[in-house]
């Protein structure tokens, strides 16, 4: 796909913003919807919240990539943030989904996350594997089930179920790299959960290939082929700052002061696997989690 038209929700976040600009670098032409009045001609208005959203606005767009959504670990799971989790996820992708019929773009590229599978302890789940218990499962299923229109129109809709994004500025890492430098690295909980990461780098690859692939389609686990348990990626994390991390944190003191987002977002995980994008031949740059840390620890420039 050359010189595609590709709108983009949800731009301006950790991977957003990367994927974008590694868009346009490709040269394709990108649109951002946003939620104010549009400041340039790449920018098209739209408010989700109330269905406001001028779908012919689309007309010539090639795909659709759609990562709205407020950040799981944002805030303390308050019935009320729970429900905004819901809200910013599942009523805009319906809208996006009813978007992209009406005007006949071929491809969306939907967010999703692994925590669709639940807490598979230390079972190996791909693709296949069924949708798991919990609130954050409960919320990707619903959020997957919004794309049905689409699909059953017969747009190529990707389910991108997206791990922890591994990046050099931003994301988790930007909040746990001074805590290590400071030798206060610490395992959570007993360090056997799961921790299904990729590279920003790969994670944006792998969803310009999923935009130009026309044989991936249904869901599609954006993590990296190795996996590691919390206790691994400690480890991990503390050589490639070259700082000890022989801490621990208690399960029962993460409860106590996140509630049950330690529980879900924690102290469970994932053993996923890539399976649907290794069977089709996406080569990722970041194959362990060593090779990860190196990129993200790396000195700026290097």
């Amino acid at each position: 796909m050359r010189n595609a038209v590709i709108a983009i929700a949800g731009s301006s976040g950790l991977i957003g913003s990367a994927l974008t600009s590694a868009l346009r670098a490709a040269d394709h032409r990108v649109l951002r919807l946003v939620r104010r009045a549009p400041a340039t001609a790449d920018e098209i208005f739209w408010n989700p919240d109330t269905g406001e959203f001028d779908a012919s606005a689309l007309r010539g767009v090639d795909a659709v990539v759609n990562m709205c959504g407020v950040g799981v670990a944002a805030k303390r799971w308050s019935g009320a943030f729970k429900q905004s989790l819901r809200d910013s996820r599942i009523g805009p992708t319906e809208v996006l989904s009813r978007a992209v019929v009406e005007s006949g773009v071929p491809v969306l590229v939907n967010s999703s996350a692994v925590g669709y599978y639940g807490d598979t302890r230390d079972h190996v789940v791909d693709e296949s594997g069924p949708a798991g218990h919990g609130f954050l499962a409960g919320l990707c299923r619903d959020w997957e089930a919004a794309t049905e229109t689409a699909s059953a129109a017969g747009v190529r809709v990707v389910l991108m179920r997206t791990g922890l994004v591994l990046s050099p500025s931003g994301g988790m890492l930007a909040r746990l790299k001074p805590l290590f430098g400071l030798g206060l690295g610490a395992r959570l909980g007993n360090g056997r959960q799961y921790m299904p990461w990729i590279s920003l780098e790969d994670e944006v690859r792998a969803l310009a290939f999923a935009i130009e692939r026309d044989d991936v389609a249904g869901p599609v686990n954006g993590t990296g082929p190795a996996p590691v348990t919390n206790a691994e990626f400690t480890a991990a994390l503390g050589r490639a700052l070259n700082r000890p991390t022989p801490m621990l944190v208690p399960g029962f003191a993460l409860r106590a002061v996140l509630g049950e987002f330690a529980e879900e977002g924690l102290l469970g995980g994932q053993r996923a696997i890539p399976a649907a994008l290794e069977r089709v031949g996406f080569e990722f740059r970041h194959h362990t989690i060593g090779e990860a840390m190196g990129y993200v620890t790396a000195p700026k420039g290097s």
